[in-house]
């Protein structure tokens, strides 16, 4: 028999929490795990998703007592091995090896279909797992119970790269995934009340395809959130002391910006607006 761990709540209320099960990237932080790779979870009422199930996703999730059982879905921004390796971990342990079909998948066309050079992360035993799985391309936009998921624009490496923006009844939150600055990226994320900046490398050191500490300064600047997280660090990063790259962005606008920390959990709702905003109905 499970233990009720085991057991997938049959009318979850989580509340409302961001919890972080892995803030590392690149060869040597990932590969090191100097920072866990787990990816990030979303906890709205009675939703769960768990974006970016980088490397060891699953036993990062025990570690935050996270019941995967429990998730809504899971939104993957990118093909690299850094943001994706754990989907088909975290699929089979939130549907029981596909016991239980359920739950929705919302990626790339890389990640769930392959390309030319690369095949699809996504296999076809836990496709078959979920209720759902939903190709998303910059401007799309998916509605999952009240909550409206966008797809945003990124420039990184992996040309199918997208952030996400997530639109509750509460609060705004958007992700950037790994991006280099661009003038673009303001608009996408204007509005948001927390926003997430996978902010790979200190100062003005720039590495292609990804935000460094001035870059970061420089959306937070512009988009002014009430809070902003920076994240996804490189070994470099944490040889700096993200919590110092931090301050030093703090220091130079409105907004409050915290380092985040591999466990690290805080409530959203608390950065939320004052007004609802018109939820959506459920559209897979």
């Amino acid at each position: 028999m499970g233990s009720e761990n085991d057991k997938k709540p049959t009318s979850p209320n989580f509340g409302y929490k961001l919890i972080f099960l892995g803030t590392g990237t690149g060869k040597f932080a990932r590969g090191k795990q100097l920072r866990a790779t787990g990816g990030i979870i979303l906890q709205f009422e009675e939703n769960q998703f768990h974006i970016d199930p980088g490397p060891g996703a699953v036993v990062r999730a025990m570690q935050a007592n996270v019941n995967l059982r429990a998730n809504t879905g899971i939104l993957i921004s990118h093909s690299h091995i850094g943001h994706c390796n754990d989907v088909n971990a975290v699929i089979d342990a939130m549907t029981y090896s596909g016991l239980d079909k359920q739950g929705v998948l919302i990626s790339t066309n890389n990640v769930i279909n392959g390309s030319e050079s690369h095949a699809p992360y996504l296999t076809k035993f836990h496709r078959d797992c979920l209720e759902k799985v939903i190709v998303i391309e910059p401007g799309q936009r998916v509605g999952v119970n009240e909550i409206e998921i966008k797809a945003l624009y990124a420039k990184h490496t992996e040309s199918s790269t997208i952030g996400f923006r997530i639109m509750t009844p509460n609060f705004v939150l958007v992700y950037s995934s790994d991006t280099e600055y661009s003038a673009k990226l303001i608009e996408e994320y204007k509005g948001a009340n927390i926003l997430i900046l996978n902010t790979h490398s200190p100062g003005e050191e720039y590495t292609p395809g990804n935000l460094n500490t001035l870059n970061a300064t420089k959306i937070i600047e512009k988009v002014n959130p009430k809070l902003a997280i920076i994240q996804h660090f490189s070994k470099r990063m944490l040889e700096m002391d993200p919590i110092q790259e931090a301050r030093e962005i703090q220091s130079k606008t409105k907004s409050q910006v915290l380092a985040a920390k591999d466990g690290m959990a805080l409530n959203p709702l608390i950065y939320g607006m004052k007004t609802r905003q018109q939820t959506l109905t459920k559209d897979y």
